[in-house]
């Protein structure tokens, strides 16, 4: 198998395990408005709440790895200070949304 298959390969499986966790979370979003609808106690609904934003956050982690994996290593191989100046600078970005939540 050449190297390019092996590459899409790895990617088409990437994809596809992180398409089963978001339909996960989908499914734990759909079950809180279930439980709220349901007018569940509110301890049980704010753990479930915890679960799905940690499941969001451990999905977020992943993405980012693979992005720092593909991505950035792609514009660092490429020896193009534009393109790498580019991929630094969206993660500087990411970040500094995220350090304003």
């Amino acid at each position: 198998m050449s190297k390019k298959s092996d590459t899409a390969n790895k990617y088409n499986a990437t994809h596809k395990a992180l398409l089963n966790r978001t339909n996960r979370i989908n499914g734990q979003i759909n079950g809180i408005s279930a439980m709220i609808e349901q007018e569940k106690y509110c301890i049980d609904i704010l753990t479930q709440i915890k679960a799905a934003r940690s499941a969001l956050k451990s999905l977020e982690l992943e993405v980012m790895e693979g992005h720092l994996k593909c991505c950035v290593k792609g514009a660092m191989n490429s020896g193009s200070d534009a393109e790498i100046n580019d991929k630094i600078k969206e993660i500087v970005d990411l970040v500094r949304k995220s350090s304003k939540s």
